[in-house]
């Protein structure tokens, strides 16, 4: 698995998205929109999983933010490093039919995870609205490609800098009292995933999510991606990693993905300073 291309998507004081090219011929001659890989940096290292952005014969891409100490491992690798393991495609691949008129919402890099739904829901001719969030306007990633396949895009960005100054939310609120909608396809922060199941809920619009929980093994064994949907107990590497945003128990998520967040931060200042 030798990285072939690398691309610094975004390069600011506290935030870094990078894409990787790299070649994995079982894994792009499977993976559908919707699906993810698990990758393993070191031998000695952690399993992270990471959406499937694009997929050639031999190759598949992958976009991250370096936020974790696995992260910033793998953003410090050159073109011509190999990755010690990539395992995939996992996960259910999305529900991709013809819906009509759906909204794709993408915040921050999970913009990166709504790209390829974009473009399988388009070549069914869906009639694609896209809204982008992101803190400022060089934080934005895939806009010209996300245009190339949708009818609209909106932007939203936290300074104004660019778009609507705001969040995809409010821009979200303003689409739905102008005119029906079929489906809400969502990827992004969980606070932002929720608020948007929170708009949806009185239009009775279907909406899905797809969760970033947090997984070691993503078989269903080690039981880290757990959430509960529609009052069961569901994984997200197995059952997900889409699910319908009515059914999730928010607040049960939100406690789970926090619970080794000191943990990473202290890790991760660690390496900082060995740099």
């Amino acid at each position: 698995m030798k990285i072939i291309e690398k691309t610094v998507l975004v390069e600011q004081i506290g935030l870094r998205i990078t894409s990787l090219e790299v070649t994995c011929p079982h894994v792009a001659a499977k993976a559908q929109a919707g699906q993810f890989v698990v990758v393993m940096v070191k031998k000695e290292g952690e399993r992270i999983p990471l959406t499937i952005v694009e997929k050639t014969k031999d190759s598949i891409t992958l976009i991250f933010q370096e936020v974790g100490l696995t992260t910033k491992l793998l953003g410090s690798l050159a073109v011509g490093d190999s990755l010690y393991a990539v395992v995939g495609p996992l996960g259910k691949p999305t529900e991709v039919k013809k819906y009509g008129n759906v909204i794709l919402i993408g915040g921050g890099v999970g913009i990166a995870e709504i790209y390829p739904v974009a473009k399988a829901l388009q070549q069914l001719d869906n009639k694609l609205t896209v809204i982008l969030g992101a803190r400022t306007k060089n934080a934005l990633i895939l806009e010209k490609e996300l245009r190339d396949v949708s009818g609209r895009v909106w932007v939203a960005t936290d300074d104004g800098s660019y778009g609507k100054k705001g969040f995809v939310t409010g821009v979200l609120e303003e689409l739905l009292e102008e005119q029906k909608y079929d489906l809400v396809y969502c990827v992004g922060p969980l606070a932002m995933m929720k608020k948007v199941a929170m708009i949806t809920e009185p239009y009775k619009l279907a909406t899905v999510v797809s969760l970033n929980a947090v997984m070691i093994d993503a078989t269903g064994m080690c039981g880290c991606c757990r959430v509960t949907v529609a009052g069961k107990m569901k994984f997200s590497c197995v059952d997900g990693p889409e699910f319908a945003a009515d059914q999730i128990d928010w607040d049960e998520l939100e406690k789970r993905n926090s619970l080794y967040k000191d943990k990473e931060e202290h890790i991760c200042n660690l390496f900082n300073l060995v740099q």
